[in-house]
């Protein structure tokens, strides 16, 4: 057992609480739907825009610079910067709005997650930050003059990295405990000449006493002092914690700045400020010279060590701090409680020593869990998903009965707002650590993401992942209704049901056969079933097993906004009733496994089974209410309208889902089951008409094992092979980068719909959205997705289980090369992670025609997970740090390295 997975351990046990301290700083607080406190409550970006976020004083949360919080986000850390030309301090990462992208909301800033261990007992983390005058106006006016067809304007396009003339800004944390955080800033001038920077490390609480609220574990008001050369702050429930730091050059040309957290009223008079010291201080301060803005007391509720220097070209300074409980060694017995020996102690010559240690057993961590299989050169890019995965973990508070009525020291709430964005979900309570799809872009959860961050998260920390799926089944967070809470912009959006296989994706992580934890499986088990009966009762509108989910995150695929009433009839999807077969079958399996100690689940595993087979039945009729498509071999969404059911013939990952959805029973699991099997006989000898069309076969296992086996799946064999035909068609929906979600030929041929006197029409678009729908952020109209993706390839690897070596396909469609399933599914991983690697001249697909990521050593080993990828030429597309459910890129490596079965999630059955 490394030390690593020591930590974990106890703090698993909760014998230490090593995951006490974090990145749980979200990077963007402002902008988001928690700090909207306009009338109607939708008005976003414009109520508290970036330029009021280093004035006024957040409600639900913090963010910053690659900062560190406790779990709670009570005391908070983070890097803040000056070079002497801009505007305003750097103080966070700056980004384009909804409103001013050309592909809504961006941000606009060059930073990269290098390291992090699942209790971030290391981590390490880089942002660059130009000598010259940061481009905020040129960012948004460019970005707002572009039309959705041209590429949005980044940072780099400005010309501040020319030359070099940037400063790398590299923040590592160690923990020598668990409230024993040591943190280190490394900051080398790449550029020509000597440049100076000002630099503030900041220290603040967060305000929970301005809005006089009962949502906080605290009731008074935190300090932070200065006693001799030491930061003492004391905070009613994490009580007292000290901080040190040397800054950089002498103690002559630095020194502590005050103030407090909070809103400053003179340019905000409209809103509550108990204080005269206010949150923009440091920045009156610095840009502006105005030194009567910090407290000369010394104290306030946010403090920062301010220093400068001159930065040779290609030196490294170094700058180190500590911040550490009341109850750590280095208080109690180095310095023996005395906390003017504290700063000398703390940042002394076993500073280094702890450093190289936590970095020492951070690689002796993954040398646990990258197999050694692992090729050299994609080694850096799974311990870099890694990083960003565990990186964008975030404390996230949003309690909807409290932001929907208003504070008593709040901004007031009216009526429409009452009635409005969320009001249904008032039961809701968030205060969690919970991994983000992104902390700029989507610095709130997303429910169907979530269950895909936790596959490669299981690999790392079972016990994180394990609880993070359960959160989401709480009382606090799933409706009473039992609908899964989708995400703040509109909790009641329907997401793809996934949270389910998410859920057996974990359990099987959780040990090799026989020794996994049932107890999770059962708890969330039940949950799930309530979840299921919201769907089967909402999304069923004739009640015949076609679902009409709605959204389900595909956002702008097809002909309609998904997410909106048609002005006659309803739209019944392929995608959504596809969907409701996969959970069926994840489901059923989950009957099946909890079955083996408790009888009671196989009257479940019965239920499951003959919904299963009614939903295909529905699916694959071929009485004019299926969705199949005889002629053209593919799945469609229908209009239903005026009791006629109207195919919409776009071939988008609509069509393809219903390949995820096989699952197999083995008979010796069956035989432990009799009252199950008796009514799947029954069932199956009563209704034969109901297997017709989809796949029910039984067979032998394909290996020496000669298990009997029984597959069901919604196509048939024969159209399973249609499927897959069109599927790995290179002219269709075959990428060299994976499988595209919407099918190439309708570059040239467009899919046309005219209904309810609108013309419709949808286009295959490789990389950016060309549509608003969705404010245009995000396109699923034919680039390659990571999490759809990774179902198809678990889907043929689940079928090649069954088949085996006979079955064979072509790959690509009219190569004439033959292959097993298993091969496709590893031909599409290779196609996937390619995305990541060098190519011969250094270059890697997902950052483009950037020539600095590949020619230039100080950006060619940095790695960004975007949220998707141009399907023709891989360029990363959409979030630029979406490593959530793009950390999938992760699990295929590990599964392209031949990891034994039993160790994670690649196990097939």
């Amino acid at each position: 057992m490394t030390a690593e997975d020591r930590r974990l351990d106890e703090s698993d046990k909760r014998l230490q609480n090593w995951q006490r301290w974090g990145p749980y700083l979200s990077e963007r607080q402002w902008g988001t739907v928690r700090e909207d406190y306009s009338d109607g409550g939708d008005a976003t970006w414009s109520y508290f825009p970036h330029d009021h976020a280093r004035s006024r004083a957040y409600r639900w949360g913090e963010d910053g610079l690659l900062g560190l919080c406790d779990r709670e986000g009570r005391l908070c850390f983070s890097v803040t910067l000056w070079n002497g030309r801009d505007p305003i301090l750097k103080e966070r990462l700056f980004g384009v709005t909804g409103p001013e992208g050309n592909h809504g909301e961006d941000v606009k800033e060059c930073y990269y997650y290098l390291d992090s261990t699942p209790t971030h007992s290391y981590m390490r983390a880089l942002y660059k930050y130009p000598h010259a005058i940061f481009p905020y106006d040129e960012l948004v006016d460019v970005s707002r003059g572009r039309e959705r067809t041209e590429p949005e304007f980044e940072l780099i396009d400005t010309g501040v990295f020319d030359e070099s003339r940037y400063f790398d800004v590299e923040v590592e944390y160690a923990k020598a405990g668990p409230d024993d955080v040591l943190i280190r800033l490394n900051i080398t001038n790449r550029g020509p000449q000597p440049a100076v920077l000002h630099v503030l490390p900041q220290l603040f609480f967060r305000n929970t006493w301005t809005w006089q609220c009962t949502d906080e574990g605290c009731t008074t008001r935190p300090t932070m002092k200065l006693v001799g050369d030491v930061v003492k702050c004391f905070h009613e429930s994490l009580d007292e914690f000290w901080f040190a730091c040397d800054c950089m050059g002498t103690p002559e040309t630095w020194a502590w700045l005050f103030t407090d957290n909070e809103t400053n009223a003179v340019r905000h008079p409209d809103l509550p400020s108990e204080s005269e010291y206010y949150k923009d201080a440091f920045h009156q301060y610095v840009v502006k010279g105005e030194v009567k803005t910090v407290n000369p007391d010394q104290r306030g509720t946010k403090c920062a060590a301010y220093g400068l220097d001159l930065v040779l070209p290609g030196v490294t300074k170094t700058i180190k701090m500590r911040l550490s409980g009341r109850q750590e060694p280095i208080i109690k017995e180095d310095c023996g409680g005395d906390i003017a020996k504290f700063s000398s102690a703390a940042l002394g010559e076993r500073f280094d020593a702890i450093f190289e240690s936590r970095k020492r057993e951070a690689d002796a961590f993954y040398e646990t869990r990258i197999p050694d299989s692992v090729a050299e050169c994609r080694r850096p890019v799974i311990r870099q998903a890694y990083a960003g995965l565990l990186w964008t973990k975030q404390f996230y508070h949003y309690v909807v009965r409290t932001w929907l009525d208003g504070d008593p020291n709040g901004p007031p709430a009216n009526e429409i707002r009452k009635q409005g964005r969320n009001s249904e979900w008032r039961h809701l309570f968030n205060r969690d650590v919970i991994s983000m799809p992104d902390k700029w872009e989507y610095p709130w959860y997303a429910a169907w993401d979530l269950a895909f961050h936790m596959v490669p998260m299981a690999h790392l920390d079972y016990g994180f992942a394990k609880d993070q799926m359960i959160l989401f089944l709480r009382e606090w967070y799933m409706h009473p209704n039992g609908q899964i809470p989708a995400y703040e912009w509109h909790l009641a959006d329907v997401n793809p049901p996934v949270h389910a296989w998410g859920v057996w994706q974990v359990y099987k992580a959780s040990g090799p056969p026989h020794q996994r934890d049932k107890l999770f499986l059962a708890r969330a088990f039940q949950k799930l079933l309530l979840n299921f009966t919201w769907w089967v009762n909402r999304k069923d509108p004739r009640g015949k097993n076609i679902f009409s989910g709605g959204f389900l995150g595909l956002d702008n695929i097809g002909v309609f906004d998904r997410s909106k009433p048609l002005p006659r009839g309803h739209l019944e999807q392929a995608d959504g009733t596809a969907w409701m077969a996969f959970y069926c079958g994840t489901m059923l399996r989950m009957a099946i496994e909890l079955a083996d100690e408790n009888e009671a689940y196989g009257d479940m595993a019965s239920k499951f089974f003959e919904h299963y087979i009614a939903i295909a039945e529905a699916m694959n009729s071929m009485d004019g209410s299926g969705l199949w498509d005889e002629t053209e071999g593919f799945y469609y969404d229908h209009l239903f309208v005026d009791g006629q059911s109207i195919p919409i013939r776009v071939r988008s990952l609509v069509g393809l889902l219903p390949l995820t959805t096989g699952v197999i029973l083995e008979e010796h699991i069956i035989d432990k089951l009799p009252g199950f099997k008796r009514r799947m006989k029954w069932f199956l000898n009563s209704r034969p008409d109901l297997t017709q069309h989809m796949t029910y076969m039984e067979g032998e296992d394909p290996e020496e094992t000669k298990i009997t086996r029984r597959l069901l799946a919604i196509p048939s064999e024969d159209r399973f092979r249609r499927l897959l035909s069109v599927m790995l068609d290179e002219t269709e929906f075959l990428s060299p980068y994976g499988i595209r979600s919407m099918s190439a030929a309708h570059g040239a041929e467009p899919f046309v719909f005219d209904f309810g006197g609108q013309h419709h029409e949808v286009q295959y678009v490789p990389g950016e959205s060309e549509s608003g729908m969705f404010g245009g952020n995000s396109n699923w109209r034919g680039p390659i997705w990571f999490p759809m993706n990774y179902l198809i390839i678990q889907s043929l690897k689940r079928y090649h289980a069954f088949y085996g070596e006979s079955f064979r396909v072509e790959c690509p469609t009219g190569s004439g090369q033959s292959m097993t399933l298993m091969e496709v599914a590893r031909e599409l991983e290779s196609r996937c992670i390619s995305l990541f690697e060098c190519d011969e001249d250094g270059a890697r697909p997902a950052h483009g025609d950037e020539s600095r990521y590949r020619d230039d050593p100080a950006w060619n080993d940095l790695i960004l997970f975007y949220e998707y990828f141009h399907a023709d030429n891989g360029k990363g597309l959409g979030a630029s740090h979406q490593t959530g459910w793009t950390a999938l890129v992760a699990s295929m490596i590990r599964s392209q390295a031949d990891v034994p079965k039993h160790v994670g999630t690649e196990l097939i059955p």
